[in-house]
């Protein structure tokens, strides 16, 4: 219970994730196999379909927009502030990391010099930038496998890896993600100046004053 306790929120979160991901599997491979009977041609089975160039090409668009909202988010954050909303820092408060650290509980690399501490300081975003790198390459890759296959389809030449980098397509798919993840972040910063959800430590307090910044 103690496990449940202090890590519910991780677990639900992988819970709902684990749901989506089956029902986006689920739903794809449906609509993959309504398009081939459509057309005339053989069938996909359901674990195929996991293999398949337009169900991960999805797959990855989506990580990747949500890794890059992530590391832009957490980058802009430490640099940048909305006065009033519990997602910024206060501007008028104090510097808060002073790094090396002198805590005695500090991570080691807290407290490290040189290179080693300045990147455990800047770990996360690293971290988030690197997924969303991986994530895009991932997209590019199975993107670029599907509009081969259908360029085959249709007799065409299909694109090489390389040029299908500079395919309307590829970006296509890309932009009309991010925006979405962009424009979200910025409604939240926004709303978390008038708006409140008790007990979340992504909102003020529910007595707070709108002018109160950070959470």
């Amino acid at each position: 219970m103690r496990f449940l306790k202090n890590n519910g929120l991780t677990l639900a979160l992988m819970a709902m994730f684990a749901a989506s991901l089956l029902g986006h599997w689920l739903t794809g491979w449906r609509v993959a196999v309504e398009d081939l009977q459509r057309h005339g041609q053989p069938s996909i089975g359901a674990l195929a379909y996991l293999a398949d160039p337009a169900f991960l090409s999805t797959l990855f668009e989506n990580w990747e927009s949500e890794f890059l909202q992530m590391s832009v988010y957490v980058v802009l954050t430490a640099y940048l502030v909305q006065r009033g909303s519990s997602e910024s820092k206060d501007p008028d408060a104090p510097e808060r990391d002073v790094l090396p650290s002198r805590a005695a509980k500090a991570p080691p690399l807290a407290r490290a010099r040189g290179g080693a501490g300045w990147l455990y300081a800047h770990s996360l975003g690293i971290a988030l930038a690197l997924l969303f790198v991986a994530s895009f390459i991932l997209h590019w890759t199975f993107s670029a496998q599907e509009a081969a296959q259908a360029a085959l389809e249709h007799g065409a030449t299909p694109p090489t890896l390389l040029a299908y980098l500079a395919d309307a397509q590829l970006w296509f798919e890309s932009f009309q993600n991010w925006q979405s993840e962009f424009l979200s972040t910025a409604v939240l910063v926004v709303l978390s100046i008038f708006l409140r959800q008790k007990n979340s430590p992504e909102s003020k307090p529910v007595a707070a004053p709108n002018d109160k910044t950070g959470a």
